[in-house]
């Protein structure tokens, strides 16, 4: 284990690169932080530091820059994520309290955190599977086609068209949509089949055919997006780091293309706690000079989606971190009062 003042000067190291982009030497060092010991030792500190994979020399510069461990080490001994601003935070839940749907909420929730963090946003939307109904509602088109509406607890919203075996009343109907409503409300996905399997067998015989396709139709609703949704905004912002990328910027490009490879970035993200991917601990080869900064969010104490951003491995992890944090959280408290 590193020692508290090497622990020291690793960091002065990470915030003087982060922030200024230039290799930083020993003399920087010492007139930049109160390290409280001579040049001669930050330069033996800096040396053990090498030595251990943590820094490392570029080119023919005097000065020293993090390598991916020596950012993994920074990242792990952070006393604390950067907290935003009362101004910045007042400005996060206004612009997320205007949005008009769930689509609102993912797309200003894309623009927010690459605005904040300056990166790539990528919002997966809330995963139908983790989710609970909220509302069944059937509508009659014509006397033999209905319209199902499912609403979600994450305000999701999926409608289908059914074409009923035979014409089907407004009371059957009435009757149908409050004893589904009953049976399900509330309850997770999983559990519907269960819980409506015995439902055609109280309606009429006249009736049944039509409860049976609904029921089919509803749970088709409820196991068909097996395809996970994702948002991405700000790829722009890599522009920027031109210089943060080794020989292209165009294999992160192409890494960000592909959705799978995305969604397998925040699959890492565990269910509460924050994940930081750093440089070649992510898999997917175009973004090895990448961080991936993700967290799950959701309407109470279970995550029913992810979300983060990409960046290069030059990055303000606290402020990062807590950008993405705070987010998130407000991203919860919408979906829950929704």
């Amino acid at each position: 284990m590193l020692s508290e003042r090497r622990l020291e000067v690793l960091r002065a190291i990470v915030q003087d690169y982060v922030g200024t982009e230039e290799p930083v030497g020993s003399k920087a060092l010492t007139e930049r932080h109160q390290l409280g010991v001579s040049p001669a030792t930050v330069r033996n500190d800096m040396a053990a530091l090498e030595d251990e994979g943590f820094i490392a020399q570029p080119h023919t510069s005097a000065g020293r820059i993090p390598t991916d461990k020596g950012y993994r080490l920074f990242v792990d001994r952070l006393a604390g994520v950067k907290p935003l601003s009362t101004p910045e935070r007042r400005a996060i839940q206004n612009f997320l309290d205007a949005s008009v749907d769930l689509d609102d909420v993912v797309a200003r929730t894309v623009r927010l955190l690459a605005q904040l963090t300056r990166q790539v946003a990528v919002v997966q939307y809330p995963s139908l599977t983790r989710s609970t109904v909220r509302h069944v509602e059937l509508l009659s088109l014509a006397p033999a086609r209905l319209m199902l509406v499912l609403i979600t607890d994450t305000g999701r919203v999926e409608q289908r068209m059914i074409d009923c075996p035979a014409p089907f009343g407004e009371a059957s109907l009435a009757d149908l949509r409050a004893r589904l409503n009953s049976r399900v409300v509330g309850r997770r996905f999983a559990d519907v089949p269960q819980l409506v399997q015995d439902l055609p067998e109280s309606f009429e015989p006249e009736d049944r055919g039509t409860v049976s396709t609904v029921l089919a139709t509803l749970l088709e609703t409820l196991v068909e997006e097996t395809e996970e949704r994702l948002m991405i905004g700000g790829t722009a912002n890599l522009t920027r780091f031109g210089h943060d990328f080794p020989l292209t910027i165009r294999p992160v490009l192409e890494a960000l293309e592909e959705q799978v490879v995305l969604l397998k970035l925040l699959g890492e993200a565990t269910e509460s706690g924050m994940t930081v991917r750093i440089g070649h601990e992510n898999a997917h080869e175009g973004l090895s000079s990448t961080s991936v900064v993700a967290v799950g969010y959701g309407s109470g104490d279970e995550a029913v989606a992810k979300l983060g951003v990409v960046g290069p491995t030059r990055m303000d992890y606290p402020g990062t971190m807590g950008a993405v944090r705070a987010v998130a959280r407000y991203v919860g408290q919408i979906l829950a009062e929704s």
